[in-house]
């Protein structure tokens, strides 16, 4: 406590040397989750615009996370992505053309997965 002590020492700190941590692989679960996190790129007008400044979109299951959707990304297109956001759409209510009336468009999910500059993803 240098408040309280009788302690004149100037002490100078020297700038310590960054820590070199060992390149650890990173470890695909084993446990079956990444095989169906991406379901289908997302094919709309406005997510093939988002291509052209490498941001991809892909329909996702409810339960999937974004470590999950970057391991997936990882695993499937050998690509490593900046940066993810998961978005949960609500489900809607539709005209059934029958003398039912409404009924609803199931609620659905998506992840925006952003890419280097220069990286690229191939659909088809």
């Amino acid at each position: 406590m240098a408040l309280f002590s009788n302690d004149t020492k100037k002490t100078t700190k020297k700038a310590a040397a960054p820590k070199q941590t060992p390149k650890v692989a990173k470890k695909i679960p084993e446990d079956g989750r990444l095989e169906g996190v991406l379901k289908a790129p997302w094919l709309s007008e406005k997510a093939l615009i988002g291509t052209e400044q490498g941001v991809y979109v892909f329909a996702i299951p409810a339960h999937a996370t974004k470590t999950d959707v970057i391991a997936a990304v990882e695993l499937i297109y050998k690509v490593t992505p900046v940066k993810v956001n998961v978005v949960n759409l609500p489900a809607k209510k539709v005209s059934m053309r029958t003398r039912r009336g409404m009924g609803t468009r199931a609620r659905r999910h998506k992840a925006y997965v952003y890419l280097k500059k220069g990286e690229t993803i191939q659909f088809a």
